[in-house]
């Protein structure tokens, strides 16, 4: 059941609670689509039970969580809907929807703690090199120009998530008065509507100055805009961006994983293992508490662990 089919009462709420996220809460456009989704879930299950939002209890609650393990959710999956229905609630309670939270006692389930997932730095910087630079295409017809800039381009937003540790929104969200390459800065909008400013490693700016240079032009004559477009001259997107990093991690790095977020934790636990400090490390990457940042110390002294048990004679 979608949205379009709840009651509209339901549909109401559900969207009065989602510009609450938005505006007053400031919360991104994937957290607030992310709520919206466990919420038309809920609400769809309570509305086949003629239960609404506004009167579900405790036990119902519970029977909904159960429903979605029986559905194979993962807990992980099931952990995050527990922590929407707890935000609502308590939305719900402050705006006088509700009269009790329904969900105060509601327990998550535990969720293991995965380590992210990281590259070392030579198959990072051979993931990150794999598209040709500037000087490995020459000149021709404009379809081998496009085919140029689209390379130039693939090499600029690699730079830029393993260089500077963007998110993918960050760089899809990039226009081109956002980078300052004469101070080797970028202005990244990140989490919550929060601006930072970031700097750049030679070869990103390198390679964003290559793309201005030569890439951009063969895709759009407009000097303003996203930073980064596609084959078909619109902005280059979140979805374009993942399915680019697929293409090169196939075929350099075979059989392994690796997603945009991939060289996002491996440019903070490289920059620990270089010896940042690890409050730097959290600016950088733009996170509200250090305990988020934290997760990488795990990472490079699992890495301590692997290259005691490789080296030591005793091991």
């Amino acid at each position: 059941m979608t949205d379009d089919e709840l009651p509209p009462s339901q549909t109401t709420l559900i969207e009065r609670f989602t510009t609450h996220l938005s505006l007053e809460r400031r919360l991104s456009v994937h957290t607030v689509g992310a709520y919206r989704r466990d919420l038309v879930q809920l609400a769809a299950f309570l509305h086949r039970q003629d239960l609404t939002l506004e009167s579900v209890t405790y036990h119902m609650l519970r029977r909904f969580l159960a429903h979605q393990t029986t559905l194979g959710y993962a807990r992980a999956s099931i952990a995050r809907r527990v922590g929407a229905i707890h935000t609502f609630y308590r939305w719900c309670l402050a705006v006088g929807v509700v009269t009790v939270d329904p969900a105060a006692t509601l327990g998550r389930p535990k969720v293991t703690n995965r380590l992210p997932t990281v590259l070392r730095p030579r198959e990072a910087a051979e993931l990150v090199e794999a598209p040709p630079s500037s000087g490995d295409a020459g000149e021709g017809v404009d379809e081998d120009r496009v085919e140029r800039g689209i390379a130039l381009r693939d090499r600029a937003v690699l730079e830029l998530l393993y260089g500077c540790g963007l998110r993918v929104g960050e760089v899809a969200g990039l226009s081109a008065d956002r980078v300052d390459l004469d101070r080797g800065r970028v202005l990244v909008l990140g989490k919550g509507g929060k601006e930072r400013e970031l700097p750049m490693s030679d070869y990103a700016i390198g390679a964003v100055q290559d793309y201005l240079r030569v890439g951009r032009p063969a895709l759009t004559a407009d000097a303003d805009g996203p930073l980064f477009l596609n084959r078909r001259r619109n902005p280059f997107s979140e979805r374009d961006i993942r399915a680019m990093l697929d293409g090169y991690a196939a075929r350099m790095l075979p059989g392994r994983r690796v997603t945009p977020h991939t060289l996002r934790h491996s440019y903070a636990t490289h920059l620990l293992e270089g010896g940042a400090d690890i409050r730097a490390v959290q600016e950088l990457l733009g996170h509200a508490s250090v305990a988020t940042t934290q997760r990488y110390t795990h990472v490079s002294r699992s890495r301590l662990f692997e290259a005691y048990e490789r080296s030591h004679p005793r091991a």
